[in-house]
């Protein structure tokens, strides 16, 4: 029997990261190993094929979560049921991460004071709202003869936004154009979780994936130092 931290210990803990490519059922060809049923209870080593019995009479699949555990550890679960559940935390997880983009502002070298604010506004708004920010001067006619004049305005507009972006290139001139990039430097705002602990969505979150979505669910509960319980295992 394992004994320490690659004992009874180390089923203590929650798998914190499961394989992509699970084996599965007829799949799982390494035998013995240790079973935990659905609940998160430890049925004990057996052989493979005993395992898969198991997970047959309760309708179920037999997953193995811990391949370099020794002896590995299968999990008696509804694979499909996880898999879709992974699917749509994937789904989440992604559609609330910020895509950064590339947003421009045009300006002119003889900007007047209200639109030369209107657009520091917006500029000030899309680093805020962590995306990279493209000033554009334009230079019209014989303006760009003096093409200081734009470059003074840059200057301004990137001291004006020192304390949330950061001058990237620029201003450099290309044609009849000159460029400046800026990025970010402060971070998307945290979201403000509703006092009281227990009413937040991200506690609600937890709690479901904890009660069904994780195929370790319920290894933390065994007692550190003591062997698991194997319920209907011969020795």
């Amino acid at each position: 029997m394992l004994t320490g931290d690659s004992g009874e210990n180390h089923f203590a803990r929650r798998f914190s990261h499961i394989e992509k490519e699970l084996r599965v059922n007829e799949r799982i060809r390494i035998s013995p190993i240790r079973v935990v049923d659905e609940s998160g209870e430890v049925l004990g080593i057996m052989s493979a094929d005993e395992g898969r019995s198991l997970a047959r009479e309760r309708g179920l699949d037999l997953v193995e979560v811990a391949a370099n555990s020794r002896p590995p550890v299968c999990r008696i679960m509804d694979y499909g049921k996880f898999k879709y559940e992974q699917s749509k935390k994937e789904r989440r997880a992604k559609s609330r991460q910020h895509q950064q983009q590339l947003k421009e502002l045009k300006f002119r070298p003889k900007i007047e004071k209200h639109d030369f604010e209107f657009k520091l506004r917006n500029a000030r708004k899309f680093l805020i709202e962590n995306n990279k920010l493209k000033i554009t001067m334009v230079f019209r006619g014989r303006e760009i003869t003096h093409a200081e004049l734009g470059e003074n305005v840059l200057h301004r507009v990137a001291k004006e936004l020192a304390d949330v972006g950061l001058v990237e290139s620029g201003p450099r001139l290309e044609g009849k154009s000159m460029f400046m990039l800026l990025t970010p430097t402060t971070p998307l705002p945290k979201k403000k979780e509703k006092e009281g602990g227990s009413g937040s969505s991200d506690a609600k979150e937890t709690k479901g994936e904890a009660d069904g979505s994780q195929p370790g669910q319920g290894l933390e509960s065994l007692p550190k130092g003591s062997p698991p319980t194997e319920k209907g295992v011969r020795t």
